[in-house]
């Protein structure tokens, strides 16, 4: 008597669906300076470019480097999957999401290792300005959640002016789980909140040389209260007044100065 094939659990036939669905996930870049880094990077796997005339003569040598054969088409019937209102400038490139690796291989080895973990900061034009400001002040990695965080874009990463393509952009599944994981590693772990009662001077006075993690929250609701309770220690930003709080982006690059500084 034959067996009839065990049912798969709805949990495993829910993980395999999102994996295929990741797989076949891709991106579309778009300007000049974001389609020249991005066909600069070796390790992005690039699918298809479209340029205009005029555009595939300043990204010249950048296409010759990365290898790809650009599909050359009129201003005009230039048509690709972004938003109508994007500013393209007759470049855009199809690519497949960057993979940074595990936590501990972005978060670990670093001469003064500083992280940025954002609590569902959703828009693309944050995180962008967050990725440039990390790359420039030398942060190991921005960890976001793969629910309620902005994920590659076109837009993002034009905002980003390249550093999507160098500075590695985590998405975890738990916020709280990537707290701990980092705490173990030995990183203190410290909550944004306008609040708090410690400036971040005062948390990282004597420890500048240690591992840091930075954790902000959304402009308004700002960090959850299970960020909150996870977190070493909550910090404010040092600030002149009552004048409101600053944009996220700021925030993220003042508070990852201030921390460097001590």
């Amino acid at each position: 008597m034959n067996k009839k094939p065990s049912k798969k659990p709805a949990w495993v036939v829910d993980k395999e669906k999102a994996k295929k669905a990741a797989s076949a996930e891709t991106v579309w870049l778009f300007g000049l300076h974001a389609v020249r880094d991005a066909l600069l990077n070796p390790k992005r796997e690039k699918l298809r470019l479209v340029v205009t005339l005029n555009a595939q003569a300043k990204l010249e040598e950048a296409i010759a480097a990365s290898g790809i054969t650009p599909e050359v088409v009129e201003p005009r019937k230039f048509s690709v999957p972004i938003d109508p209102g994007s500013v393209h400038q007759g470049a855009a490139l199809e690519v497949k999401p960057l993979n940074w690796g595990s936590l501990e291989e972005a978060c670990i080895g670093a001469e003064v290792p500083r992280v940025l973990l954002l609590d569902r900061v959703t828009d693309p034009h944050n995180v962008g300005a967050i990725l440039r400001s990390a790359e420039v002040l030398g942060a190991s990695a921005v960890i976001g959640t793969r629910h309620h965080s902005a994920p590659e874009t076109g837009g993002l990463a034009k905002t980003a002016s390249g550093a999507l393509e160098r500075q590695p952009y985590l998405r975890m599944r738990n916020l709280a789980d990537t707290i701990v994981a980092l705490q173990q590693m030995g990183y203190l772990v410290l909550g944004l909140d306008g609040e708090a009662e410690e400036t971040i001077e005062d948390a990282v006075a004597g420890r500048t040389g240690d591992p840091i993690a930075l954790v902000l929250g959304a402009e308004g609701p700002g960090l959850r209260q299970k960020t909150k309770e996870t977190v070493d220690k909550l910090v404010k930003i040092d600030a002149a007044g009552g004048f409101g709080s600053l944009n996220v982006s700021n925030a993220a690059a003042i508070s990852l100065y201030a921390s460097l500084r001590g």
